[in-house]
């Protein structure tokens, strides 16, 4: 019953964000710049790579602005306001003393509940961000390890990642949509002798264009990812120290391998035929999924910091 009320609740979120989008859009297009003497109506290239800049960077942005309720209903968190362990009180303080450093409003910080070693940040901007840290993570690390992992995750927010992010991909959007729209167009427009256009050809050509380009800007959205996690790790290795970081890293691989190793084995042990067990992308440098991968490999992000 909860899986079905978050679908919906997913489906309705898209719906309204589809009908903002499209509304704000037609008011800008249609009324607002033919205010200022600007025109796009006009031109059909013109008017469409407005639309795809409306939904291209609209949604883009509407995902950033949401980051945060997002992903506090992703997980069972609780935001720490005031520290009551020592646990707690380190990476309270830690977080406080970043953001101090940096000059910026210290982030909201929160613990969730989780085995698997992690912690991300995110939100809207610099000055309104969050740091959430795995349980997992929190008891695994010793103190100085665990420091270093606030300071890469600080290093997100002041280096201001996430809205350098949500404009590219916003750009990226932007493209996308326009270049499938354009030769979907004119796919669906040749041998028409009155010029009209085949509205079900436009439409299935469209998506699958969408389809082909989106996988294609994704990888230069991923490439821009695995870059700022090298310069977060280097933002770490100033604060706290480069072998800090080297060793947080390494005790995360460790136990991501293990985690990995066991699911493995219960996978084997219940399933042994399950066809989807031998299509598990791990992005090992070199390879073609390591261009889709988001973060670099371990032994990439540790030579780096050898040479800083």
């Amino acid at each position: 019953m909860r899986s079905f009320k978050g679908l919906f609740m997913l489906i309705i979120t898209n719906l309204l964000v589809f009908l903002t989008l499209a509304i704000s859009g037609s008011i800008l297009i249609n009324f607002v710049l033919p205010a200022f003497g600007i025109d796009l109506r006009g031109s059909v290239a013109t008017y469409q790579f407005a639309w795809a800049m409306v939904f291209g960077f609209g949604g883009a942005f509407i995902s950033l602005w949401m980051s945060k309720p997002m992903a506090k209903r992703m997980y069972k968190m609780q935001q720490i306001t005031e520290p009551t362990t020592e646990k707690e009180r380190l990476v309270y303080n830690t977080v406080k003393e970043l953001s101090q450093t940096a000059g910026i409003k210290m982030p909201e910080v929160w613990v969730y509940w989780d085995d698997a070693p992690n912690a991300f940040a995110t939100g809207p901007t610099r000055n309104s961000a969050m740091v959430a840290v795995s349980s997992g993570l929190a008891m695994a690390m010793s103190n100085d390890e665990l420091k270093s992992v606030l300071a890469h995750e600080m290093g997100h927010v002041d280096n201001g990642d996430m809205v350098a992010t949500t404009l590219l991909q916003g750009l990226m959007n932007t493209f996308v949509y326009f270049l499938a729209g354009m030769i979907a167009r004119m796919v669906a427009s040749m041998g028409s002798r009155d010029g009209e256009m085949n509205y079900m050809l436009y439409f299935v050509v469209d998506m699958v264009l969408q389809i082909l380009f989106s996988i294609l800007a994704s990888i230069v959205v991923m490439y821009h990812s695995r870059h700022r996690e090298f310069k977060a790790d280097a933002y770490a290795a100033r604060a706290y120290g480069a072998n800090n970081m080297i060793r947080a890293l390494q005790k995360i691989e460790s136990l991501s391998q293990r985690s990995m190793a066991v699911e493995e084995e219960e996978s084997s042990i219940l399933a042994p035929k399950d066809a989807l067990a031998t299509m598990k992308i791990h992005g090992h440098a070199g390879s073609m999924a390591s261009l889709f991968a988001s973060h670099p490999s371990t032994e990439a992000r540790i030579e780096a910091l050898k040479r800083s």
